[in-house]
């Protein structure tokens, strides 16, 4: 069987809007793709403004603002598909939406994005609120890549996709777990800000400096870290808490990114260390498949090497297209399983009471 799906990520980052045109193969249980056209198209300043602030907006404002952004999305699909020649071709589109807010305590987490708009601007059926059910069942909402790890990734032993927020999957057989772990490319773009720039490229600014201890000591001792998994991060804790502590503790702007830099890995390596204390990840050497913008930072990335080689960890990076988009396509095959009503998040990751059948589906054309 053959899916041709449009998967739609905006991270928490705020780099800019993914999308991924993808064909899905399924046979007997097995699934494989092909990424056949993928774009990540930057938001404009005044959707950058509009996403930050918005869970500072009144419930009239945010519902407005909910709904423009849903029509905003499907002008970029319609967009994606006028360049690539898709008409008549996509399927379905599934879309995460942009995350505000995210209590998974209170059974409830939001994403900007209204799916009933983009299907009203597309004709295509959208599937939208990815979350909200598991949410709603205990679980904590995230992460929900995971079961793109299971059916496209399992030769893996650990995934870890490194975005706004850095999250970590591993398997034992049949059994995922998977947990964010620290704010990531959030906080490191907002320093990499102060010197003009959209990111650290390559980390070349955190190689010139050099680890402040004390403020390394203060990051690691945040009481999420010595939480157990299943546990998942709100952009609120890299912007609020994480940031204004950077910027007390280090004004030197190479020393803030290069303490960071080994915050996340010395994170990444504590995670390792969770998850083989409780499931066993697999053979050694293990393998961890290293996804999302943070996978170019070339500084980041050597930095975590060194903390799980104890481990017998090794690091591979895959293609760019999975590097860049990976996240897109997870998107698209939560919308097809969605479509085939199949448990598309696994409550082994989120803690929800069972795994469940996420996502709502708006009809974009008349029947």
């Amino acid at each position: 069987m053959i899916y041709r799906a449009i998967g739609l990520m905006s991270g928490s980052s705020l780099d800019g809007l993914d999308i991924a045109y993808v064909h899905f193969h399924e046979n007997a249980g097995t699934w494989s793709f092909d990424i056949e056209y993928a774009d990540c198209y930057p938001y404009p300043e005044e959707w950058i403004n509009k996403l930050q602030s918005a869970i500072q907006l009144n419930a009239l404002d945010y519902q407005l603002l909910h709904a423009e952004y849903g029509h905003f999305l499907g002008e970029q699909v319609n967009t994606f598909i006028n360049i690539h020649q898709l008409h008549y071709q996509v399927q379905f589109i599934a879309s995460h939406g942009h995350t505000t807010f995210h209590v998974p305590g209170k059974k409830m987490t939001a994403q900007l994005g209204d799916g009933a708009a983009i299907a009203a601007e597309t004709g295509t059926p959208v599937i939208s609120d990815l979350r909200a059910l598991d949410v709603a069942l205990g679980g904590q909402g995230a992460p929900i890549v995971p079961v793109g790890d299971k059916l496209l990734f399992s030769e893996y032993d650990y995934c870890l996709n490194i975005g706004g927020i850095a999250n970590l999957s591993a398997h034992s057989g049949d059994t995922y777990v998977s947990f964010d772990i620290c704010p990531a490319n959030r906080v490191l773009n907002l320093l990499a800000a102060k010197a003009g720039k959209a990111y650290d490229e390559g980390g070349q600014m955190a190689a010139s400096g050099k680890v402040n201890t004390t403020l390394l000591d203060a990051l690691n001792s945040f009481p999420f870290y010595q939480a157990q998994y299943p546990k998942s991060l709100s952009n609120d804790f890299g912007n609020n808490e994480v940031y204004p502590l950077i910027l007390k503790e280090e004004p030197h702007l190479g020393n803030a990114l290069c303490t960071y830099s080994e915050h996340i890995a010395l994170q990444v390596k504590a995670a390792v260390e969770q998850i083989k204390r409780n499931i066993n990840p697999g053979t050694e050497p293990a393998k961890m498949l290293v996804t999302g913008g943070g996978a170019f930072n070339t500084f980041l990335i050597q930095s975590i090497q060194d903390q799980v080689k104890q481990h017998n960890v090794e690091l591979l990076i895959p293609d760019e297209k999975t590097v860049k988009y990976k996240e897109a396509l997870v998107m698209a095959l939560i919308g097809v399983l969605r479509w085939r009503e199949e448990n598309n998040v696994l409550s082994s990751v989120t803690g929800a009471l069972r795994s469940s059948i996420g996502g709502a589906i708006w009809m974009g054309q008349e029947a």
